[in-house]
Formats: structure tokens, C-alpha cells, sequence
């Protein structure tokens, strides 16, 4: 009668994605006693590992990993020349931190955080001039916006308004007026072309 070896007689191997075969090399590396051959011999089954996963890009973050693996896989017990320090045993398989979520509020969506950073910076900003210049392009940012996901037209009041709001401060009256009065967010006609217009839902007609 034949002795079969089944595989659930044997050790798990330790990274599956490598194989069986794979595992019983490393063992047999790591038992090698003349160190310049068990040298040889794990740089071999690296490119081994390497053309196993041929989707792995060539570079120094996958040999980093691959070296990474073979530690692994020899339980942190071979000891050979690599080109890469082998990885603490306490960092394998420990979870990341959890990201911690922002709890700033968005006062509105379709402007969106970077535009309230933008304004931020305009107030900042100690020149008439740079200042003055820097409402109007961030007006006019807004308004673009406004118009992509609301309606048709919008009056320069209500985009100084949010501006305002979403600067937690006033525009000081005189700058305010010469925006109003020179008309300074209006939009270049080439502008005006380039706003997506947002499909309306047509009801189906019954037959």
C-alpha cells in the first residue's frame, strides 16, 4: 500500500500566495551550514518569488517585499547577506491606525473645503490690491461652481454673500461696493461655455 502525503498532514504554509513547494525550499535554506551557499541559495528562490507573481514591478519596494517574505516564511530564523534588514517580528500582521475622520463642517458642498482654505488666504492678505484681486477670482471660482450643480443665473450678491459667510467675516463696504459696481464676477463668455449643464430628470410620458 502506497504512504500518501496529504497536505493536511503537513505544516500550513506560512504565505500561501508562494505555495507549498516554495515553503520547503526556505526550510531547506535555512538549514544549509555553509553560509556563502545559503547565500546563493535565498537569492535564487528571491528571483524564484519574483516569477511567481509576474505582475511585481521590477523595483526596490518589491525586492524589499520579497526579502520581507522569505523572512517570513523562515519564521525569522535565516540569517544571510540581504540587501535588506530583516522586519521586526512584532510589526507582521499588526492592523494600522484607524484614519481619524475630519469634523469640519462643509457650510456648502458644491463649493467644497478647498475653496473655504482659498478665502482664508484672501483675507490674509495685508495689499488692497492682492486683496481686491483675489475676491474677484475666487468669486468667480464660486459663482462657475454655483451655476455647475444649481441654477441657470445667480446675482453677484448671493456669491458674496457665501463668500462671507464662508469667511466668517464682512468684505469691507468699499471693496464690496466696487465688486457690485464694476461687476467683477462676471465670467468670461469662453467660461460661460465651459459650465456643464446639469441634465434635467424628463418624466416619461404615458402612452
Amino acid at each position: 500500500m502506497l504512504n500518501l502525503d496529504y497536505n493536511t498532514q503537513q505544516p500550513d504554509v506560512i504565505l500561501k500566495e508562494y505555495g507549498r513547494n516554495i515553503q520547503k525550499l526556505v526550510t531547506y535554506i535555512v538549514k544549509i551550514e555553509d553560509r556563502e551557499e545559503r547565500n546563493r541559495f535565498a537569492y535564487n528562490l528571491i528571483e524564484l518569488m519574483r516569477q511567481i507573481n509576474p505582475n511585481t514591478r521590477d523595483s526596490q519596494d518589491t525586492q524589499n517585499k520579497l526579502w520581507d517574505d522569505l523572512y517570513i516564511m523562515s519564521k525569522f530564523s535565516l540569517d544571510v547577506d540581504s540587501p535588506y534588514p530583516m522586519p521586526e517580528k512584532e510589526s507582521i500582521g499588526k492592523k494600522p491606525k484607524p484614519m481619524a475622520y475630519t469634523n469640519h463642517e462643509i457650510s456648502f458642498r458644491h463649493y467644497g473645503r478647498n475653496v473655504e482654505l482659498l478665502i482664508e488666504k484672501i483675507f490674509e492678505t495685508e495689499d488692497p490690491e492682492e486683496h481686491y484681486g483675489g475676491l474677484v477670482s475666487i468669486g468667480r471660482l464660486m459663482k462657475t461652481l454655483y451655476l455647475t450643480w444649481n441654477k441657470d443665473s445667480v446675482q453677484d450678491e448671493i456669491i458674496l454673500k457665501h463668500l462671507e459667510k464662508l469667511a466668517k467675516r464682512d468684505i469691507d463696504p468699499e471693496m464690496r461696493e466696487r465688486l457690485i459696481k464694476e461687476n467683477a464676477l462676471d465670467l468670461p463668455r469662453k467660461d460661460r461655455k465651459n459650465i456643464p449643464v446639469p441634465k434635467a430628470n424628463k418624466k416619461k410620458k404615458k402612452r
